[in-house]
């Protein structure tokens, strides 16, 4: 039966983007505290994301991660964009394990730079926000008393973009960081209709994190626009800028640990709330408020 112990024993978690990154160490965290895990991924490119996104084997792969811990694993490879396929994904998984307590809405893209600009736009709006969106609905008739939704945003959520010396330059960018802004927003409402059924909603929000995302071309640009072809030996001395802390990024595992504080019943109490595992950079952008 694998484990029988941990902080999320007997739980079912629903991830999306599970397939590598952030979404793969989630499954794996989830997976070493008991957990059993419906993971999902498109396991495809999108033609306006300038680096290369899961592939079917990738997902095999977290599948093996999760065994190993002697936890159950259902995979499906689906698009979030499209709630029909994320319903069906997910029944597969209520058909296997029975109950769903646990959501973990990571699924993402970035398409900054991506071409032609308005597609971008769409095409990560649709992927991080509606994508977001449409996993935790088609759960929401799923989960009862005492299950935990917890949404990936960004730091870049919480920026002041306020200034816009180029509008329009970079739709896929700046989709990027309404899409991540806008659920911010969604889980706090969703949050308060859900609070008197016992059921918590928090959103993480990452700085820097050390997955494909970070470490690719289009990335090393946004750093360095001075360059051509900035490699990571280019944009890492940049990538300091984000944090207070003198890191250029966190791990993956640093965020599974919050989803897992999130998703515990240590948490039990804690709903509506904005995560942030930034390093600080939310300091060096704003005065203290509550």
């Amino acid at each position: 039966m694998g484990n029988v112990e941990g902080r999320v024993a007997g739980k079912v978690a629903f991830i999306t983007g599970a397939a590598r990154g952030q979404g793969r160490s989630h499954a794996i965290r989830l997976a070493e505290e008991g957990a059993d895990i419906i993971a999902v991924d498109l396991c495809r490119n999108l033609d306006t994301v300038g680096y290369a996104l899961s592939t079917p084997e990738d997902l095999e792969e977290t599948a093996r991660f999760v065994e190993k811990t002697g936890r159950r694993i259902v995979t499906a490879q689906a698009d979030v964009r499209e709630a029909g396929q994320l319903k069906e994904a997910l029944d597969a998984g209520l058909a296997e394990f029975g109950r769903l307590d646990i959501v973990v809405a990571q699924a993402g893209v970035a398409a900054m730079k991506g071409q032609p600009p308005m597609q971008a736009w769409t095409d990560g709006i649709n992927t991080n926000l509606v994508g977001t969106i449409n996993a935790i609905q088609v759960a929401l008739p799923h989960l009862t008393e005492g299950a935990s939704i917890i949404a990936t945003a960004s730091a870049a959520a919480l920026m002041d973009a306020s200034n816009k010396p180029n509008p329009g330059a970079d739709p896929g960018g700046m989709g990027y960081m309404v899409s991540k802004r806008m659920i911010a927003e969604y889980v706090h409402y969703l949050a308060t209709e859900l609070s008197p059924r016992g059921i918590r909603a928090n959103v993480v929000h990452p700085t820097n994190c050390n997955t494909n995302m970070l470490q690719s071309e289009p990335m090393y640009r946004s750093f360095r626009p001075d360059l051509e072809h900035p490699e990571r030996k280019d944009a890492e001395p940049v990538f300091y800028v984000q944090q207070a802390m003198k890191v250029p990024w966190v791990e993956p595992v640093d965020i599974s640990n919050a989803v897992l504080w999130l998703a515990s019943d240590e948490a039990r109490f804690v709903t509506g709330m904005q995560l942030r595992v930034d390093a600080g950079g939310y300091l060096k952008w704003y005065d203290y408020h509550v």
